[in-house]
């Protein structure tokens, strides 16, 4: 199987940036997102309208979210260690991303931690 992805502008920070992303927006796809998989491409969720997204981590590695309101501007970024049971924004759309590529997004060096 071939993943589709699809080229993603968003605001961060005042800039934009541009990703490649799977979009997600059957019930199924939003439901599976990144769980089980190693390596996934950042997953971009879509809604309807502003509200507030609710997302868990179980069996997902780390990645980082960023909720985007409907201009598409980041209202909200953070870090997202596996097994968190609960982590909520506002937001329209919801971007999933590795670490790594999310750092590339930024020109940073990976941070230790």
């Amino acid at each position: 199987m071939v993943l589709k992805l699809e080229n993603f502008s968003f605001y961060l920070n005042g800039k934009m940036k541009n990703v490649m992303v799977k979009r997600c927006e059957s019930l199924f796809s939003k439901s599976l997102g990144i769980m089980f998989k190693k390596n996934p491409a950042p997953h971009l969720f879509i809604f309807s309208k502003e509200k507030n997204l609710a997302i868990h981590s179980f069996f997902c590695v780390p990645f980082v979210a960023i909720w985007l309101d409907k201009d598409k501007k980041a209202v909200a970024v953070e870090k997202i260690y596996p097994f968190n049971p609960h982590i909520s924004h506002r937001g329209m759309y919801l971007l999933e991303i590795q670490e790594k590529r999310f750092l590339q997004l930024n020109n940073r060096k990976k941070s230790r931690r």
